[in-house]
């Protein structure tokens, strides 16, 4: 199997090139379950976050990056939007996606408890990988129905085109179609 070697927080992975398309290929990052390096981007992150009241991430690979981040910053609460409703629940809001990695449209979804904890509060946008900014807008247009104020975008990759961008904080850029 291909293989890209990405250096990030002072750490190496060698990443497995998944075919997405004819002509797309990714490295494919995934943090769940690696605790170094989820830990060590966090603390890299942090130093260049602003002050935020609160986090916000996507089910489900930005959770422990949040996570993290949440704890760094002695945060009681970080907030998680879902792929689909649970039964718990209760006056949910929702957006619609397309993302890189999904073959379908997708949503995601805030919990009605959440909008108290995100309405009228500076919130951060985080994630493993940001790409074509699909998923940060959806989580960005929740965040709006909410009444929150995005305030920062952060990730630990900025895959493809993403590195050019200025409104997003990111550690390293990741190649599209590594193997060329």
């Amino acid at each position: 199997m291909k293989t890209y070697k990405l250096k990030v927080a002072g750490l190496e992975r060698d990443l497995p090139i998944i075919k997405i398309s004819d002509a797309l290929s990714i490295a494919s990052f995934v943090i769940l379950g690696d605790q170094e390096l989820t830990t060590k981007s966090a603390k890299e992150l942090d130093k260049l976050i602003p002050d935020v009241d609160i986090f916000v991430t996507a089910e489900a690979k930005g959770i422990p990056l949040v996570h993290e981040l949440s704890r760094l910053r002695n945060m009681k609460k970080y907030v998680v939007c879902r792929k689909s409703v649970k039964s718990y629940m209760k006056d949910s809001i929702e957006v619609s996606l397309k993302s890189i990695t999904t073959a379908n449209s997708q949503k995601l979804y805030l919990n009605g408890e959440d909008v108290g904890l995100i309405k009228g509060k500076e919130v951060c946008l985080v994630d493993d990988v940001i790409s074509t900014g699909q998923s940060s807008k959806a989580l960005e247009e929740l965040i709006n129905k909410a009444g929150g104020i995005v305030v920062a975008r952060a990730a630990i990759l900025a895959e493809g085109e993403a590195y050019k961008r200025d409104d997003i904080i990111y550690l390293s850029p990741l190649p599209l179609n590594p193997e060329k």
